[in-house]
Protein backbone atom coordinates (compact mmCIF):
# COMPACT_ATOMS: atom_id res chain seq x y z
CA UNK A 1 0.00 0.00 0.00
CA UNK A 2 1.34 3.14 -1.28
CA UNK A 3 2.01 6.19 1.32
CA UNK A 4 0.09 9.34 1.38
CA UNK A 5 2.43 12.32 1.19
CA UNK A 6 2.23 16.25 0.55
CA UNK A 7 2.94 15.92 -3.12
CA UNK A 8 2.52 19.68 -4.26
CA UNK A 9 5.54 20.53 -1.38
CA UNK A 10 7.52 17.64 -2.50
CA UNK A 11 7.78 18.33 -6.22
CA UNK A 12 9.88 21.17 -5.09
CA UNK A 13 12.57 18.79 -3.58
CA UNK A 14 14.91 15.84 -5.02
CA UNK A 15 16.20 13.42 -3.26
CA UNK A 16 19.79 14.95 -3.27
CA UNK A 17 18.72 17.60 -1.15
CA UNK A 18 17.20 15.94 1.47
CA UNK A 19 19.68 16.34 4.09
CA UNK A 20 17.25 16.91 7.31
CA UNK A 21 14.69 14.46 7.79
CA UNK A 22 12.41 14.20 11.08
CA UNK A 23 10.87 10.65 11.96
CA UNK A 24 7.84 10.82 14.15
CA UNK A 25 6.78 7.97 16.71
CA UNK A 26 5.77 8.75 20.22
CA UNK A 27 5.39 5.41 21.77
CA UNK A 28 5.66 2.89 22.27
CA UNK A 29 8.73 0.21 22.82
CA UNK A 30 7.25 -2.18 20.25
CA UNK A 31 6.21 0.56 18.16
CA UNK A 32 8.85 2.31 17.98
CA UNK A 33 11.55 -0.79 17.72
CA UNK A 34 9.56 -1.34 14.18
CA UNK A 35 10.68 1.60 12.94
CA UNK A 36 14.10 0.99 12.96
CA UNK A 37 14.31 -0.77 9.34
CA UNK A 38 13.03 2.68 8.11
CA UNK A 39 16.21 4.68 10.20
CA UNK A 40 18.63 2.29 8.60
CA UNK A 41 16.73 2.08 4.97
CA UNK A 42 17.09 6.39 5.07
CA UNK A 43 20.81 6.05 6.14
CA UNK A 44 22.06 3.99 3.42
CA UNK A 45 20.10 5.72 1.19
CA UNK A 46 21.08 9.33 2.23
CA UNK A 47 24.37 8.77 3.99
CA UNK A 48 25.29 12.65 4.45
CA UNK A 49 21.27 13.40 5.76
CA UNK A 50 20.79 13.97 9.31
CA UNK A 51 18.05 11.82 10.76
CA UNK A 52 15.97 13.23 13.73
CA UNK A 53 13.72 11.37 15.29
CA UNK A 54 10.83 12.68 17.95
CA UNK A 55 9.34 10.37 20.64
CA UNK A 56 7.94 10.34 24.37
CA UNK A 57 10.69 10.97 26.90
CA UNK A 58 9.37 7.73 28.89
CA UNK A 59 10.82 5.62 25.47
CA UNK A 60 13.75 7.95 24.70
CA UNK A 61 16.32 4.80 25.75
CA UNK A 62 14.54 2.49 23.10
CA UNK A 63 16.64 4.57 19.97
CA UNK A 64 19.03 6.84 21.77
CA UNK A 65 22.03 4.70 21.24
CA UNK A 66 21.05 4.01 17.56
CA UNK A 67 24.25 5.39 15.51
CA UNK A 68 21.98 6.21 12.78
CA UNK A 69 19.96 8.71 14.51
CA UNK A 70 21.92 12.68 14.89
CA UNK A 71 19.47 13.69 17.46
CA UNK A 72 16.26 12.25 19.60
CA UNK A 73 13.73 14.82 20.58
CA UNK A 74 11.02 14.31 23.03
CA UNK A 75 8.09 15.39 24.60
CA UNK A 76 6.01 14.63 27.75
CA UNK A 77 3.00 15.39 26.40
CA UNK A 78 1.97 18.37 23.94
CA UNK A 79 4.21 19.14 21.01
CA UNK A 80 4.37 22.95 21.62
CA UNK A 81 6.90 21.51 24.06
CA UNK A 82 9.89 21.25 21.26
CA UNK A 83 8.06 22.52 17.82
CA UNK A 84 10.36 25.87 18.31
CA UNK A 85 13.44 23.86 18.44
CA UNK A 86 12.45 21.41 15.92
CA UNK A 87 11.59 25.02 12.96
CA UNK A 88 14.96 26.14 14.05
CA UNK A 89 16.05 22.99 12.48
CA UNK A 90 14.84 23.30 9.14
CA UNK A 91 13.81 19.94 7.73
CA UNK A 92 12.98 18.92 4.29
CA UNK A 93 11.03 15.64 4.83
CA UNK A 94 8.95 14.15 8.14
CA UNK A 95 7.95 10.46 7.73
CA UNK A 96 5.43 10.41 9.84
CA UNK A 97 5.23 6.96 11.59
CA UNK A 98 2.41 7.80 14.26
CA UNK A 99 -0.45 9.54 12.17
CA UNK A 100 -2.23 10.93 15.00
CA UNK A 101 -3.80 14.41 16.09
CA UNK A 102 0.11 15.42 17.75
CA UNK A 103 1.97 13.84 14.62
CA UNK A 104 -0.40 16.27 12.30
CA UNK A 105 0.76 19.08 14.52
CA UNK A 106 4.06 19.13 13.75
CA UNK A 107 3.33 18.69 10.03
CA UNK A 108 1.42 21.54 9.81
CA UNK A 109 4.18 23.71 12.04
CA UNK A 110 7.20 22.76 10.48
CA UNK A 111 5.92 22.86 6.69
CA UNK A 112 8.32 20.82 5.43
CA UNK A 113 6.87 17.48 2.86
CA UNK A 114 5.97 14.42 4.26
CA UNK A 115 4.60 11.09 3.76
CA UNK A 116 3.21 8.56 6.66
CA UNK A 117 1.60 5.35 6.50
CA UNK A 118 -1.95 3.52 6.34
CA UNK A 119 -3.32 2.42 9.98
CA UNK A 120 -6.10 -0.05 8.86
CA UNK A 121 -8.23 1.19 11.37
CA UNK A 122 -11.17 -0.11 9.61
CA UNK A 123 -9.62 -3.49 9.05
CA UNK A 124 -8.52 -4.09 12.71
CA UNK A 125 -12.30 -2.60 13.62
CA UNK A 126 -13.56 -5.49 11.33
CA UNK A 127 -11.28 -8.23 12.71
CA UNK A 128 -11.57 -6.65 16.22
CA UNK A 129 -15.59 -6.62 16.35
CA UNK A 130 -17.26 -8.97 13.65
CA UNK A 131 -14.48 -11.20 12.98
CA UNK A 132 -14.03 -10.67 9.03
CA UNK A 133 -10.69 -10.74 8.15
CA UNK A 134 -9.71 -7.75 6.07
CA UNK A 135 -5.98 -7.21 7.22
CA UNK A 136 -3.38 -7.78 4.78
CA UNK A 137 -0.76 -10.44 4.29
CA UNK A 138 1.70 -7.52 5.69
CA UNK A 139 3.73 -6.87 8.48
CA UNK A 140 3.88 -3.28 9.47
CA UNK A 141 7.46 -3.01 9.11
CA UNK A 142 6.53 -3.29 5.33
CA UNK A 143 3.79 -0.75 5.97
CA UNK A 144 6.25 1.90 7.85
CA UNK A 145 9.09 1.08 5.21
CA UNK A 146 5.88 1.88 2.51
CA UNK A 147 5.82 5.20 3.90
CA UNK A 148 9.83 6.16 2.99
CA UNK A 149 8.71 4.64 -0.72
CA UNK A 150 8.75 8.07 -2.56
CA UNK A 151 12.16 8.65 -0.63
CA UNK A 152 13.51 5.78 -3.05
CA UNK A 153 14.22 3.67 0.03
CA UNK A 154 13.09 -0.29 0.04
CA UNK A 155 13.17 -2.86 2.59
CA UNK A 156 16.61 -4.25 2.70
CA UNK A 157 15.23 -6.80 4.37
CA UNK A 158 17.79 -7.15 7.47
CA UNK A 159 15.24 -7.08 10.13
CA UNK A 160 15.06 -4.73 12.98
CA UNK A 161 17.78 -2.74 15.12
CA UNK A 162 18.48 -2.29 19.00
CA UNK A 163 21.77 -1.30 19.81
CA UNK A 164 23.17 -1.45 23.54
CA UNK A 165 25.47 0.86 24.65
CA UNK A 166 28.29 -0.86 25.95
CA UNK A 167 27.89 0.42 29.92
CA UNK A 168 24.49 -1.31 29.54
CA UNK A 169 26.20 -4.66 28.68
CA UNK A 170 25.22 -7.41 31.56
CA UNK A 171 27.81 -9.12 32.28
CA UNK A 172 25.66 -12.32 32.96
CA UNK A 173 25.01 -13.46 36.85
CA UNK A 174 22.75 -16.52 35.21
CA UNK A 175 23.40 -19.63 34.73
CA UNK A 176 25.17 -20.36 31.35
CA UNK A 177 22.35 -21.53 29.37
CA UNK A 178 18.76 -20.09 30.29
CA UNK A 179 15.56 -18.96 29.08
CA UNK A 180 14.24 -15.51 29.01
CA UNK A 181 10.65 -14.91 30.27
CA UNK A 182 9.23 -11.97 29.63
CA UNK A 183 6.24 -11.22 32.11
CA UNK A 184 5.61 -7.60 31.46
CA UNK A 185 2.86 -6.23 29.26
CA UNK A 186 0.93 -2.97 28.79
CA UNK A 187 -2.15 -4.39 29.13
CA UNK A 188 -3.15 -7.68 31.41
CA UNK A 189 -5.31 -9.51 28.52
CA UNK A 190 -1.56 -10.01 26.56
CA UNK A 191 0.18 -10.91 29.04
CA UNK A 192 0.29 -14.89 30.60
CA UNK A 193 -1.28 -15.24 34.15
CA UNK A 194 1.35 -16.27 37.17
CA UNK A 195 -0.41 -19.69 37.06
CA UNK A 196 -0.01 -20.18 33.06
CA UNK A 197 3.91 -18.53 33.82
CA UNK A 198 4.74 -21.01 36.55
CA UNK A 199 3.14 -23.97 34.63
CA UNK A 200 5.20 -23.33 31.95
CA UNK A 201 8.41 -22.81 33.94
CA UNK A 202 7.40 -26.29 35.56
CA UNK A 203 7.75 -27.94 32.23
CA UNK A 204 11.40 -26.49 31.10
CA UNK A 205 14.09 -28.30 31.13
CA UNK A 206 16.33 -24.98 31.51
CA UNK A 207 16.64 -22.03 34.17
CA UNK A 208 14.86 -19.20 33.78
CA UNK A 209 14.96 -15.47 33.77
CA UNK A 210 12.15 -13.35 34.27
CA UNK A 211 11.99 -10.01 32.23
CA UNK A 212 10.09 -7.18 33.33
CA UNK A 213 9.69 -3.71 34.97
CA UNK A 214 9.30 -2.11 38.23
CA UNK A 215 5.63 -2.84 38.02
CA UNK A 216 6.18 -6.21 37.53
CA UNK A 217 8.04 -7.52 40.94
CA UNK A 218 4.60 -8.28 42.63
CA UNK A 219 4.25 -10.50 39.55
CA UNK A 220 7.46 -12.35 39.53
CA UNK A 221 7.05 -12.88 43.60
CA UNK A 222 4.03 -14.57 42.55
CA UNK A 223 5.26 -16.54 39.76
CA UNK A 224 7.96 -17.68 42.68
CA UNK A 225 5.33 -18.65 44.73
CA UNK A 226 3.46 -20.97 42.74
CA UNK A 227 6.65 -22.44 40.95
CA UNK A 228 9.06 -24.42 43.06
CA UNK A 229 11.42 -21.77 43.20
CA UNK A 230 14.66 -23.44 41.72
CA UNK A 231 16.77 -22.51 38.64
CA UNK A 232 13.89 -18.87 38.50
CA UNK A 233 15.25 -15.67 38.22
CA UNK A 234 13.77 -12.13 38.91
CA UNK A 235 14.97 -9.36 36.79
CA UNK A 236 11.80 -7.35 36.79
CA UNK A 237 12.72 -3.68 37.96
CA UNK A 238 16.31 -4.44 38.71
CA UNK A 239 17.37 -3.52 34.62
CA UNK A 240 16.56 -0.81 32.39
CA UNK A 241 15.24 -1.29 28.73
CA UNK A 242 19.11 -1.76 27.50
CA UNK A 243 19.99 -3.80 30.31
CA UNK A 244 17.10 -5.90 29.81
CA UNK A 245 18.15 -6.30 26.18
CA UNK A 246 21.57 -7.47 27.22
CA UNK A 247 20.11 -10.24 29.49
CA UNK A 248 17.66 -11.33 26.48
CA UNK A 249 20.35 -11.33 23.53
CA UNK A 250 22.44 -13.66 26.10
CA UNK A 251 19.08 -16.01 26.65
CA UNK A 252 19.15 -19.34 24.66
CA UNK A 253 15.73 -18.17 23.56
CA UNK A 254 12.87 -15.93 24.20
CA UNK A 255 9.57 -16.56 25.49
CA UNK A 256 7.14 -13.54 25.57
CA UNK A 257 3.41 -12.13 24.60
CA UNK A 258 2.83 -9.41 22.56
CA UNK A 259 5.00 -6.59 23.73
CA UNK A 260 7.96 -4.46 23.26
CA UNK A 261 10.79 -6.72 24.65
CA UNK A 262 9.34 -9.47 21.92
CA UNK A 263 10.72 -6.41 19.34
CA UNK A 264 13.58 -6.10 20.95
CA UNK A 265 14.20 -9.81 21.57
CA UNK A 266 13.58 -9.90 17.24
CA UNK A 267 16.37 -7.48 16.62
CA UNK A 268 18.54 -9.18 18.51
CA UNK A 269 17.65 -11.97 16.47
CA UNK A 270 16.57 -14.61 19.33
CA UNK A 271 14.72 -17.80 18.91
CA UNK A 272 11.20 -16.43 19.85
CA UNK A 273 8.01 -18.37 21.16
CA UNK A 274 5.45 -16.01 20.59
CA UNK A 275 2.31 -16.42 22.53
CA UNK A 276 -0.65 -14.47 21.94
CA UNK A 277 -3.79 -13.61 24.22
CA UNK A 278 -6.41 -11.29 23.67
CA UNK A 279 -4.64 -9.90 20.07
CA UNK A 280 -3.64 -11.55 16.94
CA UNK A 281 -0.64 -12.09 14.21
CA UNK A 282 -2.97 -11.08 11.85
CA UNK A 283 -2.76 -7.03 13.03
CA UNK A 284 0.86 -7.09 11.24
CA UNK A 285 3.07 -7.19 14.64
CA UNK A 286 3.86 -10.62 15.18
CA UNK A 287 8.01 -10.89 15.78
CA UNK A 288 9.92 -9.54 12.32
CA UNK A 289 13.23 -11.41 12.01
CA UNK A 290 12.75 -11.98 7.72
CA UNK A 291 16.28 -13.27 7.76
CA UNK A 292 15.48 -16.20 9.64
CA UNK A 293 11.67 -17.11 9.80
CA UNK A 294 12.82 -20.39 11.24
CA UNK A 295 13.71 -18.56 14.52
CA UNK A 296 9.71 -17.01 15.35
CA UNK A 297 6.98 -19.80 16.82
CA UNK A 298 3.59 -18.36 17.45
CA UNK A 299 1.51 -20.29 19.91
CA UNK A 300 -2.09 -19.01 19.96
CA UNK A 301 -5.31 -20.64 20.80
CA UNK A 302 -7.29 -20.15 17.59
CA UNK A 303 -10.93 -21.41 18.07
CA UNK A 304 -11.84 -19.02 20.37
CA UNK A 305 -14.59 -16.88 18.51
CA UNK A 306 -14.42 -13.82 21.08
CA UNK A 307 -10.80 -13.40 20.02
CA UNK A 308 -9.22 -11.17 19.42
CA UNK A 309 -11.36 -8.52 21.45
CA UNK A 310 -9.31 -5.57 21.16
CA UNK A 311 -6.56 -4.13 18.70
CA UNK A 312 -4.71 -2.99 21.84
CA UNK A 313 -5.51 -4.92 25.16
CA UNK A 314 -7.84 -4.73 28.28
CA UNK A 315 -7.02 -4.61 31.96
CA UNK A 316 -8.58 -8.04 32.71
CA UNK A 317 -10.58 -10.47 30.21
CA UNK A 318 -14.02 -8.74 28.90
CA UNK A 319 -15.76 -12.15 28.86
CA UNK A 320 -14.23 -13.34 32.33
CA UNK A 321 -12.73 -16.86 31.33
CA UNK A 322 -9.40 -15.33 29.92
CA UNK A 323 -9.11 -18.68 27.59
CA UNK A 324 -6.91 -17.31 25.30
CA UNK A 325 -4.12 -17.71 27.62
CA UNK A 326 -5.76 -19.84 30.16
CA UNK A 327 -6.16 -22.94 27.38
CA UNK A 328 -2.55 -21.95 26.22
CA UNK A 329 -1.03 -25.50 25.37
CA UNK A 330 1.94 -25.74 27.91
CA UNK A 331 2.96 -29.26 26.17
CA UNK A 332 3.34 -27.17 22.41
CA UNK A 333 5.55 -24.31 24.49
CA UNK A 334 7.69 -26.88 26.38
CA UNK A 335 7.80 -29.20 23.10
CA UNK A 336 8.95 -26.08 20.60
CA UNK A 337 11.73 -25.06 23.33
CA UNK A 338 12.70 -28.99 23.61
CA UNK A 339 13.91 -28.65 19.46
CA UNK A 340 15.33 -25.29 19.71
CA UNK A 341 17.37 -26.39 22.62
CA UNK A 342 18.60 -29.78 21.07
CA UNK A 343 19.57 -28.15 17.86
CA UNK A 344 21.91 -25.68 19.55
Amino acid sequence: MRASVNCLFFLFITFEVLKKILIIRFSSIGDIVLTTPVIRCLKNKYPDSEIHFLTKSSFKSVVESNPHIEKVWTIKQEVKEVISELEKIGFDHIIDLHKNIRSKQVRLKLKASYSTFSKLNFQKWLLTNFKINKMPNTHIVDRYIDAGNDLGIVNDNKGLDFFINPKNEVKSPFPDKYIALVIGTAHATKALTAQKTADIIEALSLPVVLIGGPGDTDKAEEIIALSDGEALISTCGDYNIEQSASILKQAELVIAPDTGMMHIASALQKPIISIWGNTVPEFGMYPYIPQNKAKVHIVEVTDLDCRPCSKIGFESCPKKHFNCINNIDVEEVKNIVDSIVSSH
